[in-house]
């Protein structure tokens, strides 16, 4: 038992499912904070960068870390600390007369874990021995679309279980989660992991940073985390608040197809990666998910605003895991140092977008504008990111191609 790679990679893909849940519990709950505890627009925005921004911070000490520490035993403490965080956000704030603090302290420990995961699962399933560079870019694409069932499985057992058993146990859903950290934590302590992974950490950072088209990929990774996050994060509570649905509704109508749509696009793109041209699927993905973020800004349909929700799944699908899969074979010589800044980059994304998002929406609400036009003016701001992606992704075309033909 755990002695093959095949349950190295289980576990990696149970690590991303943690991951999800690490990203979007929270959002589940973000009505209750609000009607329990009064936590408004601004501290919830507040909760969302801080997740982000310490996942970036750990992001950029992995880089470091992973030169002192195994990256097993960095694997397990990022099980750990995801555990922690979670159990933490159900007991918490059950003890601490300032629930907002509580709930600061479990977001920045699950975070902490949340960032090692990132940094370290992709570079692991890099590893793995494995057939050819398609091969590769298959398996970081499937990986990364446990993130997505990862986050489907969230919204609808969180989902049904205050639908079943309201939200005064609400405290007992993050606890339940965060034993599936704890036990994938113990299992990291089992799998091989692969020799090369000790074979050094790569190219120097510094070294790849001078690289133009290491930084348009840096650019990609920050413009995909901001993508995908914004309408993540906030279409739950768009879709209450804004469009005037139930909870229940809005959870499934919302994140839950977003994360269906987006799962599988990333479970198509490992089936076709062979055959696709990523220059040219970035370009699209992007044009539409522009197209899907000004739709949801525009329409005053709520039907019509919910489906480009989840459209935008479809439309972000590949931007994360395709982008590594190019910097992975741009830069062969990488390695988790090269993982590590992406992740950092991508975290920014994940935290900025919806932060600003929040703050947007927060100005328009207190200068007199309603929620539904606070939330669609902050979603038609971020239509920003899909637009710089797009021209990043038609840079880096160019250049490889002039190199190609060189």
């Amino acid at each position: 038992m755990f002695r093959t790679y095949k349950s190295t990679t289980l576990a990696c893909y149970i690590g991303y499912i943690t991951q999800a849940a690490v990203n979007n519990l929270a959002p589940i709950l973000f009505i209750v904070f609000q009607q329990k505890y009064n936590i408004g627009y601004e501290l919830i925005s507040l909760l969302i960068i801080t997740n982000f921004a310490t996942q970036l911070i750990v992001d950029g000490l992995a880089v470091k870390l992973c030169r002192i520490v195994s990256t097993r035993t960095l694997s397990v403490a990022a099980h750990f600390f995801c555990a922690a965080g979670l159990i933490m956000m159900g007991t918490l704030p059950l003890v601490i007369s300032e629930t907002f603090v509580a709930l600061m302290l479990s977001v920045i420990t699950y975070a902490i874990g949340g960032g090692l995961i990132e940094v370290l699962v992709s570079p692991i399933i890099e590893a793995i021995p494995n057939d050819s560079g398609s091969a590769k870019a298959s398996a970081m694409s499937l990986l990364h679309s446990f993130y997505c069932w990862g986050q489907m499985a969230v919204v609808l057992l969180s989902t049904g279980y205050i639908f079943f058993f309201g939200d005064g146990y609400w405290f007992l859903l993050p606890v339940i989660w965060g034993l599936l950290p704890l036990i994938n934590g113990f299992v990291f302590t089992k799998v091989p992991l692969s020799p090369s992974l000790s074979e050094g950490v790569g190219m120097p950072v510094i070294k790849l940073l001078k690289e133009r088209g290491f930084v348009l990929i840096l650019l990609l990774m920050l413009c995909a985390g901001a993508c995908e996050l914004t309408m993540s994060q906030w279409s739950s509570l768009f879709a209450q608040r804004g469009l005037l649905v139930s909870k229940q509704v809005g959870d499934l109508l919302g994140p839950c197809c977003f994360a269906l749509l987006m799962g599988t696009g990333r479970v198509l793109n490992s089936i076709f990666a062979k055959k696709i041209n990523m220059y040219a699927l970035l370009c699209c993905s992007g044009l539409l998910c522009l197209v899907c973020y000004i739709a949801v800004a525009l329409s005053d349909n709520a039907v019509l605003s919910l489906i480009f929700c989840a459209l935008c799944g479809l439309s972000v699908a590949v931007l994360w895991p395709g982008t590594f899969s190019l910097a992975a074979a741009g830069y062969k010589k990488g390695g988790t140092g090269m993982f590590g800044v992406m992740a950092l980059l991508g975290d920014c994304g994940c935290g900025f977008g919806p932060f600003i998002a929040g703050m947007i929406c927060d100005a328009v609400t207190n200068g007199g504008g309603s929620e539904a036009a606070g939330m669609k003016t902050g979603f038609a701001f971020s239509s920003v990111f899909p637009v710089l992606l797009i021209v990043s992704s038609l840079i880096l075309y160019f250049m490889h191609k002039k190199k190609k033909d060189n």
